[in-house]
């Protein structure tokens, strides 16, 4: 007679001979290179970050080689991130942009994407023209109302965050016929606004934005974020100046497939808060005008992406963006 006993312990072994090589798998992790998509082209500041987290965390992941799939926004990269295999060796550098769609069509979390940490966070700026008569957000409140319709701001392109930057100032100070004229990126819009073509525009602070507001070719009227930044403390933020809900931080921030294992998840965040302490890449993101965020775990960068989304959703609401389903 067959031993029930005996073959259901067998089973069980046999079962957990077949979990050993997954389990050994992860415990190995990683044993071949990672590959990062950063959702954006060669050369710009996101590319920066990535290529120098990568650079960061060789020590402790092994090589990572860096593959820019730009196109939609960032949501082609997105996209190709979320379909990939949940084993870690995949990764999105993602943004702002990331936080467009889900506020938009009413989810609550970023369900194709599994949180790691928020590298750094890049302040926005409410920035004019010299011609402009203002020298601060309050005197530009005046300038605007008395010269109605003649105020427009410049954006990065319609559904962008600099967009929702915009019409969340519009939404505050009731400014509501400032004209939003949508660019295709920021070097554009920024050239037109040294030039004069446009009188404002919302514009991620970065080194060079702080170079030109020092040089007297554009002037930051403000910053739109909690307190002032370390790069830039002469700058006074829009809460200084009586805006407190002006508050428009991008983000850039490591993301796995949805369904990485946690262990993973945790061993890349580790990793990237240990390359976050180091004081030369600190200091590197600081001079490009973004606030290093040293201390961001999985469950952090999820809040934070999540309270994102729940904030955005009525400014996006308020403008009816509309968002192609094939994106």
């Amino acid at each position: 007679m067959i031993n029930r006993r005996a073959v259901l312990a067998g089973s069980g072994a046999l079962a957990g001979i077949a979990l050993i090589p997954c389990a050994l798998a992860q415990s190995q992790y990683p044993v071949r290179p990672i590959r990062l998509v950063i959702p954006f082209a060669p050369g710009g500041l996101i590319d920066a970050i990535g290529r120098q987290w990568a650079h960061a965390v060789k020590a402790l992941l092994g090589p990572v080689f860096v593959e820019n799939q730009a196109g939609g926004g960032g949501s082609i990269g997105a996209a190709a991130i979320a379909r990939a295999e949940p084993d870690g060796y995949s990764l999105l550098l993602g943004g702002g942009s990331m936080l467009i769609r889900p506020a938009s069509d009413a989810q609550s979390t970023l369900t194709d994407f599994a949180p790691i940490s928020i590298l750094v966070v890049a302040a926005f700026s409410i920035a004019v023209n010299p011609s402009v008569p203002a020298q601060n957000l309050t005197e530009l409140v005046q300038y605007a109302k008395a010269n109605p319709g003649k105020l427009s701001y410049g954006s990065t392109g319609a559904g962008t965050f600099s967009h929702l930057a915009g019409e969340l100032f519009k939404s505050l100070t009731g400014l509501n016929d400032v004209v939003h004229v949508p660019y295709k990126g920021g070097a554009p819009a920024i050239s037109d606004l040294i030039s004069g073509q446009i009188p404002m525009a919302l514009s991620a602070v970065t080194g060079q934005m702080l170079d030109l507001h020092r040089s007297g070719k554009v002037r930051i009227l403000a910053v739109a974020t909690p307190a002032r930044l370390v790069a830039a403390p002469d700058i006074p933020t829009a809460v200084e100046q009586g805006l407190p809900g002006m508050i428009v931080q991008n983000f850039s921030g490591l993301f796995a497939p949805s369904g990485t294992p946690i262990a993973i998840v945790d061993q890349i965040s580790e990793a990237t808060r240990a390359a976050m302490a180091n004081a030369e890449f600190r200091e590197k993101l600081i001079a490009s005008g973004f606030e290093p965020c040293s201390d961001s775990s999985p469950e952090a960068a999820r809040r934070f992406v999540e309270d994102e989304i729940d904030r955005w959703r009525p400014v996006i609401k308020a403008i009816g963006l509309k968002l192609d389903p094939k994106t």
